[in-house]
């Protein structure tokens, strides 16, 4: 907080009429420094579906109280563009007769004793009007919640939720796509522990089954338990036969009959019929497809009931209540049950005299959300929001169009028990929960949180559990007087003076036009900035364009080389192919020729291992016939004689020497045929790799 420097302090005596005195009226101007860096959100433009809110404290010293006493004021601004000024400048004369920011404070003083004159009070409290209807309006909401809780067994335990659940993750994905009527899925399974609940709760009654035999017994009166039941929530798989008994059309045989008689006739309205039920429920998998099972019965009951209520016919958004009951029951049961919800529980007169009905209920929920939530009746007051523009679909589809089906289930078991004031109930309570929200938006952002964000807050079955109970906690005792007053304003109307009429009608139409006024600025705003963008964005789009140009240009020379890779891979891999297939048939020529080598050679070695031994023996033999000749000459003297002369013994001994050196060549020559073996072998190894190497030239 940052104080404001107080400019002047004025007193003014205002009079007033005969039966009241005087009153003084004091006038505080005190003025801030714009420039301050606290004061910038008050500079900057407020988005469309915004406002800021910014608080004023004002300390007054008062007479006798020591210490000084604060009011505190809470205000809305939306800052707007310096070119939209100049038009709020020049419509401040009629702007000001507009509602001013008036708010009453209520001080609460305590008298001290043997004080000082100065210092005789002391403030207990000091509170605003608004503060204190917020804060009563909390308690009794708290207070019947609490009751309801307390008063219903069937609850087991006390709720400790005071406000909406956050929703999950996967809400938190949303668009601007409003969510598609049908959403949910609702399972028909009732578990063992369920029943059994029920079965402690209710006193007499051991459960659902019984109490429905019961009821069949008598179907005229309404078994007392069932408040308490249907409240807690109907299962799923008894849901249809429950709506039959609420609605009392158990023994319908004559309009079953009549059914059947009626979709076979034509109807006016069918080219309408058949153009809503694609929209209808697009998400649920019985309606989703085209031409299928539920959308001919739906079709079907449409067209039946335009044929039996010729002054209603059809009427947009009765396909989505038809839906609803046709997931729960056949065709003919859907049938009756929606005659006795058009007629017995007044959703036809919504439809009938240019929706006047309708009209009536919308002043109900205003007057009502005034007595409830005054800010926010101010809120939209101030908008130009009025209830039709939000509200018109709750009351004449019971909510089936645009919640999950969670949701509409249950809102469904509460109207055909307690009838129109179910709608009062669920819509009021849809504004409790999303007032916080709706207090910062302004008209086209109020719209379409309607719209898009309300009903996608409830699709989790927690958050709709939420609803249901805060509906349940809401009394309207006042309904019965709502309708007096409207009533008393349609006549008065009547008779009113033309001129105060069309100058009444002359300034709503004013300020509507003011306010529309501002919208167009903020939409032109909105529409320059968008075509900034767009500019913006075309210029990217251009250089993406040529880049994408350059980059197919590239892609195509790419393309062109790797076609030529492609073809010269294939070359070579062919020569490659080639060269393999070449390489191996030498390759298994030369280990033919070396094992053919290899055999010669081994044979080579045979005969000359052959011819060693020979040799060997005929040399052993040689030896011993020349020693068995010697031993004889010996043994010869004439002989001997000869051989121990110079002469002979010379010539014998050179004859031994010849001998000797015959033996020794002898001895060498198996050395000498190996020596020659190897080269033999050597020289046709390298004749052999001569001959591949020159093999392999001439086939490259």
């Amino acid at each position: 907080m940052i104080p404001i420097g107080l400019l002047s302090m004025t007193r003014h005596n205002v009079p007033m009429d005969n039966s009241r005195k005087n009153v003084t009226q004091w006038q505080i101007i005190g003025v801030w420094n714009p420039s301050e860096p606290l004061f910038e959100v008050l500079n900057t433009e407020t988005p469309r579906d915004t406002r800021v809110y910014f608080t004023i404290a004002v300390d007054l010293v008062v007479q006798g109280i020591q210490e000084p006493v604060r009011f505190v004021f809470e205000a809305k601004a939306k800052i707007v563009n310096t070119s939209a000024t100049d038009k709020f400048w020049i419509n401040i004369p009629t702007l000001s007769k507009g509602k001013p920011l008036h708010e009453q404070f209520h001080v609460q003083l305590r008298e001290k004793t043997n004080s000082e004159p100065n210092s005789r009070f002391d403030v207990v409290s000091c509170f605003s009007a608004t503060q204190l209807s917020h804060q009563r309006h909390k308690l009794a909401l708290r207070l019947r919640h609490e009751g309801q809780q307390g008063g219903d067994r069937l609850e087991g335990h006390r709720s400790s939720v005071t406000s909406l659940p956050t929703p999950s993750n996967d809400e938190s994905e949303d668009n601007d796509e409003p969510l598609p009527s049908g959403t949910g899925v609702v399972s028909k399974e009732c578990s063992q522990t369920e029943l059994d609940d029920y079965h402690k709760c209710v006193f007499l009654w051991e459960g659902w089954s019984e109490l429905l035999n019961k009821w069949h017994q008598n179907l005229s009166q309404r078994p007392k338990q069932v408040q308490t039941l249907v409240k807690r929530g109907i299962p799923e798989a008894l849901r249809g036969e429950v709506w039959q008994l609420l609605a009392g059309c158990q023994d319908e045989t004559t309009l079953m009959e009549q059914y059947k008689v009626l979709i076979n006739r034509e109807s006016p309205y069918e080219k309408y019929i058949e153009r809503d039920i694609n929209r209808t429920f697009p998400a649920h998998e019985f309606f989703k497809e085209s031409g299928s099972l539920g959308q001919d019965s739906l079709f079907k009951l449409c067209k039946a009931y335009s044929n039996y209520d010729t002054e209603i016919g059809y009427c947009q958004g009765l396909s989505f209540l038809i839906a609803s009951l046709l997931l729960h029951m056949p065709e003919e049961q859907a049938f009756c049950v929606l005659v006795k919800i058009m007629n017995e529980y007044g959703l036809r007169n919504l439809f009938r005299n240019g929706f006047e009905e309708l009209q009536l209920k919308f002043y109900q929920l205003e007057r009502a959300m005034d007595s409830l939530m005054p800010e926010l009746y101010s809120h939209f007051a101030d908008l130009g929001v009025e209830a039709h523009m939000y509200a018109s679909q709750w009351f004449l589809t019971l909510f089936t169009a645009k919640f999950p089906l969670h949701v509409v289930f249950p809102i469904l078991d509460l109207f055909l028990l307690d009838r129109m004031d179910t709608i009062f109930q669920i819509a009021l309570a849809l504004l409790s929960i999303s007032k916080k929200d709706l207090l910062a938006l302004d008209f086209e952002g109020v719209l379409k949180y309607f719209r898009v964000s309300l009903p996608k807050k409830f699709r989790t079955e927690e958050n709709g559990k939420f609803l249901l109970r805060t509906a349940v906690a809401i009394k309207l005792k006042k309904l019965k007087k709502y309708e007096k007053e409207y009533q008393i304003w349609k006549e008065s109307t009547k008779v009113e003076n033309p001129i105060d009429r069309l100058e009444k009608e002359n300034k709503r139409l004013l300020e509507s036009s003011l306010r529309l006024e501002q919208e167009n600025d903020d939409l032109a705003q909105e529409l320059l900035t968008t075509c900034n963008s767009k500019i913006r964005l075309r210029s990217d789009l251009d250089k993406v364009e040529d880049k994408a140009d350059t980059l197919s240009t590239e892609l195509l020379t790419t393309r062109g080389l790797l076609v030529e890779v492609e073809d010269e891979k294939k070359r070579l891999e062919d020569e490659v192919k080639c060269l393999k297939e070449m390489c191996r048939r030498e390759l298994e020529r030369a280990e033919m020729e070396i094992s053919r080598n290899a055999k010669i050679i081994v044979e080579y070695k045979q005969i000359c291992s052959q011819l060693q031994s020979r040799f060997e023996s005929e040399q052993s033999s040689s030896r011993e016939s020349l020693s068995k000749m010697l031993e004889k000459v010996r043994n010869c003297e004439r002989c001997a004689q000869l051989f121990t002369n110079n002469g002979p013994n010379k010539e014998i001994n050179g004859d031994n020497s010849d001998d000797n050196m015959t033996d020794g060549s002898v001895n060498g020559s198996p050395n000498q045929l190996q020596l020659k073996i190897d080269e033999l072998e050597t020289e046709l190894v390298k004749a052999k790799v001569a001959l591949v190497e020159s093999e392999c030239r001439n086939e490259i």
